[in-house]
């Protein structure tokens, strides 16, 4: 397989699960795949679609893994992998999510346009921290990119910008917006809202220490000034 070939498979699929997650998080279950099975069993089944995502997705993103797995792969293509497998993953949640039955709550009128523009917000959102970043990877195509040009990568430096300035985590805060934000919250809504939501918050503590070893005392301070998830108050600065 040539590095062009695995760049464009990776992106076409990393955009298709991208997109089908963003139309999934805004209008709940597409119930694309309904199996014949009681509603304990479809909830049972909807959470083991999650929890497999995040194991894949969090263990796979570790240095630990990735320390592992370059004794058979490239650590070019690392990158790819985690998007080819993290792509499935996310697919197989879509397409197997089971709805269901009985609907908590439905908003209605002036309320459910509010949830629709906090949505709609969100993603914007979503655009304001990745353009924050400077320069974004969402591929994890980087290095493969860097081999073809005959390019070395580039030492990793802190830079505190944009949403960035607000919060840590920014592209976390809005995605739990986005999820919350879903008019009608049926069962198998709120199960994936819990369960994304509690995933979120664990998996931004185990990034914080990361980031706390590759950025060091930087990343501390960073820490002290600006908050996780909760934006306390205006940037002065």
């Amino acid at each position: 397989m040539s590095d062009y070939f695995l760049i464009i498979f990776t992106r076409f699929l990393g955009s298709v699960s991208l997109i089908a997650m963003m139309v999934f998080t805004s209008v709940g279950s597409l119930n694309l795949v309904k199996l014949e099975v009681g509603e304990s069993a479809a909830l049972l089944l909807n959470s083991f679609l999650s929890i497999g995502f995040f194991i894949q997705h969090s263990g796979m993103i570790r240095k630990s893994f990735e320390r592992w797995s370059a004794q058979f792969i490239e650590k070019k293509y690392q990158g790819a992998l985690f998007t080819i497998s993290s792509s499935i993953a996310l697919l197989l949640l879509v397409v197997f999510w089971q709805k269901s039955s009985y609907t908590l709550a439905s908003a209605h009128d002036g309320l459910r346009w509010i949830l629709r523009v906090v949505y709609v917000m969100s993603v914007f959102g979503l655009i304001w921290g990745i353009r924050s970043l400077g320069s974004f990877d969402p591929f994890g195509l980087d290095r493969i990119l860097q081999s073809t040009k005959g390019a070395t990568a580039t030492p990793s430096r802190l830079r505190v910008r944009g949403a960035y300035r607000w919060v840590r985590h920014p592209l976390y805060l809005f995605f739990i917006l986005m999820i919350w934000s879903c008019p009608d919250l049926t069962v198998d809504r709120l199960q994936f809202n819990l369960l994304w939501t509690a995933w979120i918050i664990v998996g931004t503590i185990l990034e914080e220490r990361d980031l706390v070893k590759l950025f060091g005392d930087d990343y501390r301070v960073y820490q002290i000034e600006v908050p996780m998830l909760i934006p306390k108050r205006i940037p002065s600065r």
